[in-house]
């Protein structure tokens, strides 16, 4: 059974070996890792997506892992080229990568690809409306005629997911990272750099 912390949207190829090489060394820090994306930006570029448990994320939260997973990809070295490393918080229109995610942001709008054909198409946009043990319920934004208005989505045929930035999650988005900040005790300067959506320390290698 998939648990709500478990990440289910994985990513594949050289991205895999880095995202194996760097979340372990990340949850010792106390955070844990959302992506891993690698793009030719600056010749390379290597982006370490990441945030507290919470959900939240600020710039010392960002040099902080920086420091932390540069030694370990410098012992491993999965990159065979000189590389810019980028470490950022997710941002409100964030990626959704754990059934948690699926969860905590249902009823907001969001757009999803899967890795194989599901009811004759791979891209959808809706909100969710359902978490399942296997699956989420995604109530469609504008079906085409003839489309039923829901469709369910398995945990093992998302690729990518990601929320939509409208002013619905903007306030959402804000009241949770407040909420969070009063729960753990950080006072609201502290996650200033948390409403931002690229907030981002990076170091080349």
């Amino acid at each position: 059974m998939i648990t709500a912390d478990q990440r289910i949207v994985k990513e594949q190829g050289l991205e895999a070996a880095v995202a194996t090489i760097v979340e372990p060394a990340i949850e010792q820090l106390g955070y844990r890792l959302v992506r891993v994306k690698i793009s030719g930006l600056n010749g390379m570029t290597v982006q370490i997506m990441a945030e507290r448990p919470d959900g939240t994320m600020n710039v010392e939260g960002c040099e902080a892992v920086s420091r932390g997973i540069s030694p370990v990809l410098d012992v491993d070295d999965p990159i065979d080229k000189p590389y810019h490393l980028e470490v950022s918080s997710p941002g409100i229109d964030r990626p959704l990568v754990r059934k948690g995610d699926f969860e905590t942001w249902a009823g907001f709008l969001m757009k999803l690809e899967t890795t194989r054909l599901v009811n004759d198409r791979k891209r959808y946009r809706g909100k969710i409306v359902g978490v399942g043990d296997d699956a989420i319920t995604i109530e469609r934004d504008q079906p085409s005629p003839g489309e039923t208005p829901t469709v369910d989505i398995p945990f093992d045929a998302i690729g990518e997911a990601r929320l939509i930035l409208t002013d619905d999650l903007i306030e959402a988005s804000l009241k949770a990272d407040k909420a969070a900040r009063k729960a753990s005790g950080r006072p609201e300067e502290d996650d200033a750099a948390d409403d931002a959506t690229d907030d981002a320390t990076g170091r080349p290698h």
